[in-house]
């Protein structure tokens, strides 16, 4: 094969997509830490799904370039975490390779994955090697000296899928950490399932969505990511409630009851599903709701969704404790999150001068976070990362003039910053706080004074971030050894940021060893907030042991914040 024109193009990209899927689960155990957040894979996979949503129902055209913009729109606005950001932006530079071209050949295709690393690369601030960043480096580079006028596309697919695959085993020798726990990196390990992808579309060997993916035999088969859930696996993954606006014909996907339970069902089990003229109220279980959620959003916008950790409940009913699954008419425990939705025809509305958006993930954490004067409350955390898509829809849900975004994690602060990029000439200024943890976000909304200028609400808010020391307690997930501190399976660790404290049997002893190293002379306020794993009557002795041991010099403040994974979050000040 000599050129690709925009109809090969697209099976690339659509295989792509599913040989990511069927492989992300064994991406997420690329994990260097040994903390459950895992989530490479997911974020690569949802990403790069949303790109195939946007090119699979594309009319057949013959131009190339149109083909690889609209899938590389697709990717920008599903971004999720820094992986799926630094994917978009591959595939941004892979499209504007393209420009002008209705069909490729080796040359030009080479050129165009050149193109991505550019691009890519300028994206990242400080580019760090040894992550998927090298990958797309090395392998474009060797594509390039490899083509010359008349070699084939297979042959460039090949060389390229080759290269990219000794660039990833070579990643741990250029960052040693991933030598040390003995794995290469997982965002340049989807990479080479992006590019293998591709590369079987060529050879005429186009991959499915297998039935249900999981680390050891990967499976899905819709056109949308999604795990099945077993009914063996009853009482576990999350309860994903949600009550969805539908749009207007032409603005959104026809919807068919009947379809939309069915997909469901796929990817999922205890469905109900209630329609109320152009309101729909539904309930499932899945292991995946971020995909059950971009799933619904082609026929409306959010209202309200909640989301429940049932894994969670599951261990809590064991201990005697009640769960907190409950039905539509139920109260819920905690203030309703409120889902951005967009104005008519994507109509910008400016109806004040500011608004705060902030991530969030926990009721106790929702409500601190309302109090403290956030607008809209962006789902998420370290374990569901918010797209890009997210954010646009919360800056235009606050209706303001100015929008401050604080992604209160490290790993969703490149999809903030490039939603603001896309906000750019809408008439809203959209600015992000680098937040990159709970406690940061909660001190810079603290200061946040609505008769300052923007600027200045802007220079506050960020010198706030500054005066934190924040931490966090959470569990091991598997036996390891990073920089000489002993991980034990199961075990508390104390993290201060990346760093790892200890590693100890008791969550109290952990606490009180990130506490010890987060204090000193100057330090004056301590910050816990508790985790959905702590019961009530186990706050209280946390606040009490705090006083005992910390009381004389900080003042000690002990919150319920209800966050899944970390059984405190912590911060100094």
């Amino acid at each position: 094969m000599k050129t690709i024109d925009a109809a090969t193009l697209k099976a690339m990209f659509l295989s792509a997509a599913n040989h990511l899927y069927n492989h992300y689960p064994e991406i997420d155990q690329l994990n260097v830490f040994p903390v459950p957040d895992g989530d490479t894979g997911m974020n690569m996979n949802l990403t790069v799904s949303s790109g195939a949503r946007e090119i699979a129902n594309r009319p057949e055209d013959d131009d190339a370039f149109a083909l690889a913009s609209s899938f590389s729109r697709g990717l920008l606005m599903g971004a999720r975490g820094n992986s799926g950001v630094i994917t978009s932006q591959i595939f941004r530079g892979f499209a504007k390779g393209l420009e002008g071209k209705k069909e490729i050949d080796a040359l030009v295709l080479a050129h165009a994955f050149d193109s991505a690393r550019e691009v890519a690369y300028k994206a990242v601030m400080k580019p760090v090697e040894g992550t998927i960043l090298t990958v797309i480096r090395e392998s474009s580079s060797s594509l390039l000296e490899f083509v010359e006028k008349g070699t084939s596309i297979e042959e460039a697919m090949n060389h390229l899928v080759e290269s990219a695959n000794v660039s990833l085993e070579h990643t741990p020798d250029l960052l040693p950490v991933l030598k040390e726990v003995g794995v290469v990196d997982s965002g340049g390990a989807g990479l080479v399932k992006i590019l293998e992808g591709m590369k079987e579309a060529v050879f005429g060997r186009f991959i499915e969505r297998k039935g249900e993916a999981t680390a050891t035999s990967p499976e899905p088969s819709s056109p949308y990511a999604g795990a099945k859930i077993s009914d063996a696996e009853e009482g576990f993954g999350y309860c994903t409630q949600f009550i969805l606006r539908l749009g207007k014909e032409g603005e959104k996907k026809a919807f068919v009851e009947k379809n939309f339970k069915k997909f469901l069902l796929g990817h999922g089990n205890s469905v109900v599903i209630v329609q109320d003229d152009d309101i729909v109220k539904v309930h499932v279980h899945t292991l995946t709701p971020g995909n059950m959620l971009n799933y619904a959003q082609q026929f409306g916008e959010f209202v309200i969704i909640t989301i429940e950790n049932m894994t969670e409940e599951h261990h809590n009913i064991e201990a005697g404790k009640s769960a907190t699954d409950y039905d539509f008419g139920a109260k819920p425990s905690a203030p309703e999150r409120i889902i951005p939705e967009p104005a008519p025809n994507n109509e910008v509305r400016i109806e004040k001068e500011y608004g705060l958006v902030a991530v969030s993930s926990g009721a106790g954490l929702d409500e601190l976070f309302h109090e403290l004067g956030v607008d809209v409350l962006v789902s998420g955390g370290q374990t569901m990362n918010p797209s890009t898509e997210d954010f646009v829809n919360a800056i235009k849900a606050t209706h303001a003039r100015h929008v401050y975004l604080l992604p209160n994690n490290s790993n969703i602060v490149m999809a903030a910053s490039q939603a603001c990029d896309v906000m750019e000439g809408t008439g809203i200024n959209a600015r992000v706080i680098l937040s990159k943890t709970i406690p940061q976000g909660m001190s810079s909304c603290g200061v946040f004074n609505p008769e300052s200028t923007p600027d200045e609400n802007f220079k506050s808010m960020k010198a706030a971030l500054k005066t934190v020391k924040s931490g966090s307690v959470t569990y091991a997930i598997k036996d390891t050894e990073i920089e000489g501190v002993h991980i034990t399976k199961d075990y508390y660790m104390a993290m201060k940021d990346k760093a790892i404290v200890s590693c100890v049997k008791d969550k109290m002893e952990a606490l009180n060893d990130l506490v010890d190293s987060l204090v000193n002379s100057s330090s004056c306020m301590l910050t816990v907030l508790v985790g959905e794993d702590v019961p009530a009557e186990e706050e209280e002795k946390v606040l009490e042991a705090l006083n005992e041991r910390y009381g004389d010099d900080l003042e000690v403040d002990v919150k319920r914040g209800d966050q899944p994974v970390y059984s405190f979050l912590v911060g100094v000040e």
